[in-house]
């Protein structure tokens, strides 16, 4: 059936003028490019993680901006349990650290700063368009 996700989709009101900053400010590489669409991963995933997506018909009245639910894995991932059986995927806090630190110095725009959460430590930045993130 389902074996994964290929890639994910961001609003985004320019896809050319986002991706420049995908790349400048998180270091993504374009994949492809058709019409209205930009596809992007991180270097040497092997995937493109985002297809931005600009303003179309498949837009369907929706429009970018707000609390996107996807999460940036930063480096090494460890597995906390949460509750028994169940495991929350989440990068070391040493590795979100050095990304959220990145993150500042490349000028992001932080909407939660770094926090410690318990089950390990969390921020989210905004894109230009509106779009929210988290890395943990």
């Amino acid at each position: 059936m389902l074996s994964g996700v290929g890639s994910v989709a961001v609003l985004v009101r320019d896809a050319r003028k986002a991706a420049d900053w995908y790349c400048e400010k998180l270091g993504f590489e374009v994949v492809a490019r058709e019409r209205h669409l930009v596809f992007l991963r991180p270097p040497g995933s092997s995937l493109p993680l985002i297809h931005l997506c600009g303003e179309g018909d498949d837009w369907q009245g929706d429009s970018p901006g707000g609390r996107t639910g996807i999460w940036f894995r930063c480096g090494e991932t460890r597995r906390t349990e949460i509750a028994p059986g169940v495991f929350l995927p989440a990068s070391t806090p040493r590795d979100v650290e050095h990304a959220y630190r990145e993150l500042k110095a490349r000028g992001v725009e932080l909407v939660q700063e770094l926090t410690d959460t318990g089950w390990g430590k969390m921020a989210v930045f905004r894109d230009p368009d509106g779009n929210e993130f988290e890395i943990s």
